[in-house]
């Protein structure tokens, strides 16, 4: 019997961005160039959060006489914790870098990255589209659905 998906909140928006993902870039070259943009961001992103707190840290440390609003804001301690955090993180999408890397090495050719858009629809199907939209509200109507039987 096959495990049944987890329904709370943050696996129901994973399960709608998978999908999304796999129906908007279904091919191969066009996984390994999301999948890179993706990573190239996230390093962008915690190298500017990185040299910001490092900034930020460097002038407390130039001038003592920091007002207590601005000490209330971020503490020291917690820009310090953050930034050892960050480094790790750097360091862990360096990693999957090198790893992209030879995954970018892999080429495909055309009638493989078809089987790539066919399985795509498969495993993602448009939920806008007609025949699932007809299909889903027919099945929501069955009243021997499990999740319309009435249990006393």
């Amino acid at each position: 019997m096959a495990e049944e998906p987890c329904q709370c909140s943050d696996c129901q928006r994973f399960y709608k961005e998978h999908d999304r993902l796999i129906r908007e870039f279904p091919t191969f070259k066009q996984q390994q160039e999301l999948n890179w943009a993706s990573i190239q961001s996230f390093r962008t992103l915690c190298t500017k959060i990185t040299d910001e707190l490092q900034r930020e840290l460097s002038e407390r440390e130039s001038n003592d006489d920091v007002s207590v609003e601005e000490k209330k804001h971020i503490s020291d301690i917690e820009i310090t914790d953050a930034l050892n955090e960050l480094e790790s993180v750097n360091a862990y999408l360096f990693s999957i870098e090198a790893l992209m890397e030879r995954i970018f090495d892999t080429k495909i050719p055309n009638k493989i990255e078809s089987k790539f858009k066919e399985i795509a629809n498969e495993l993602a199907p448009d939920p806008l589209n007609m025949d699932r939209l007809i299909l889903n509200r027919l099945f929501h109507q069955t009243p021997d659905s499990p999740d319309k039987k009435n249990i006393n």
